[in-house]
């Protein structure tokens, strides 16, 4: 029967003034700032916490931005690992999924082991000479083309991707809304940056991973012939251990990008677990309101310090501080994993909290920080 379920900081900053009760105790054998590394994505949390063995337990990732609000998932008998998974169940998983994200056809859809697997394919799919990206924002974008030996421009203002959208050969990419900091372009804006890529014989690529919960999608859009745009299965559904993510695009991009990911792209659990859940909407609505809640208590808490933050995406904000790598280090204590980047001095990403516990342990730390020597907080 099927079962249910529901980095290197530079400086330290100077241990807060409370009682234990609010505040780990500290013994002194926490690694030093200065050797604690640098983690490329977030997640790591056992790699991370190896270097405080005094932070209390257990210890809680908000480093990620994946919903704290895990799917029910109703588990496939263990015989279906047994067999390779069969073609009606692949066009099922499309079939939920394009009627998930507001397609038309199914043949629209190309689904992978996550979105990640999704972006490394692009360089193949589309030949390009240049790309320019809208950034800061998630690495993985501009590894992808380097290692393909593809430049990429990153630009900080959307006004400079429509000039980009003129040169011949160039494909822009967008993530909405973005990660780390959670800035969220109107799907009508996107639409006209896209006819501008087709105008010029160019492409514009949105990665909507986190745009479940926010309604801005120009997936509606396609068919369209310079649009392809990338959702996230885990992120959305809180099971990220799935490996499932979706490429959205015109019937004749999605038919080789099939063809260049192969047979059998998704297993078995990822099949059962994608056509059950994007099916059920209840759920999703339900989630998106819960997210949107916990946000607004996530900026409220870092009102209360003077923690200055930005962003609209519900599932995480980002802190604006110029010693992140010492908050970074300071919410590691409290066994609280964020997300701090090489590349992003002053920023520091924090998801939502998955409980109460873990609400109380953010609180406390978030308190003490405040509490901390004059000068700490500015």
């Amino acid at each position: 029967m099927p079962s249910r379920f529901s980095a290197a900081p530079a400086v330290r900053r100077s241990s807060p003034a409370c009682s234990p009760a609010a505040s780990p105790a500290l013994s002194g054998t926490a690694t030093p700032p200065e050797a604690v590394p640098f983690f490329t994505h977030g997640g790591q949390m056992r790699a991370a916490m190896a270097h405080f063995p005094d932070a209390p337990r257990p210890a809680y990732d908000l480093s990620t931005g994946i919903s704290p609000y895990a799917y029910p998932l109703c588990l496939p008998d263990i015989s279906v690992l047994a067999r390779l998974p069969e073609d009606d169940e692949e066009a099922d998983l499309q079939a939920a999924a394009a009627a998930a994200y507001g397609l038309g056809s199914p043949a629209m859809v190309v689904a992978g082991a996550g979105s990640q697997s999704l972006i490394a394919l692009l360089p193949r799919l589309l030949p390009a000479q240049r790309v320019c990206l809208l950034g800061p924002t998630y690495s993985g974008h501009t590894q992808t083309w380097h290692m393909q030996g593809v430049p990429v421009q990153q630009v900080t203002d959307p006004a400079d991707l429509p000039h980009a959208a003129r040169h011949p050969g160039t494909v822009c990419v967008v993530c909405n809304p973005n990660n780390p900091d959670g800035r969220l372009l109107s799907a009508d804006w996107l639409h006209t940056l896209a006819d501008q890529c087709a105008a010029h014989g160019n492409v514009l690529i949105v990665d909507e991973a986190f745009a479940d919960f926010e309604q801005e999608s120009v997936a509606p859009l396609l068919p369209h012939p310079a649009l392809l745009v990338l959702r996230s299965f885990g992120k959305t559904y809180g099971l990220p251990g799935v490996r499932l993510g979706f490429l959205l695009a015109s019937p004749e991009r999605a038919a080789q990008a099939r063809a260049f990911l192969g047979a059998w792209p998704v297993g078995s659990l990822g099949l059962a677990a994608g056509r059950q859940a994007l099916r059920d909407t209840t759920w999703l609505h339900a989630a998106r309101a819960q997210a949107r809640a916990a946000h607004g208590r996530l900026t409220r808490l870092l009102d209360t310090a003077g923690l200055s933050h930005t962003g609209q995406a519900s599932l995480f904000t980002l802190v604006l501080h110029p010693n992140a790598s010492a908050l970074w280090w300071h919410f590691c204590t409290y066994g609280l994993v964020t997300r701090i980047f090489v590349d992003q001095p002053g920023r520091l990403r924090i998801g939502l909290p998955p409980s109460e516990p873990a609400w109380s342990r953010l609180e406390n730390a978030v308190q003490a920080w405040a509490a901390g020597p004059v000068g700490d907080a500015e």
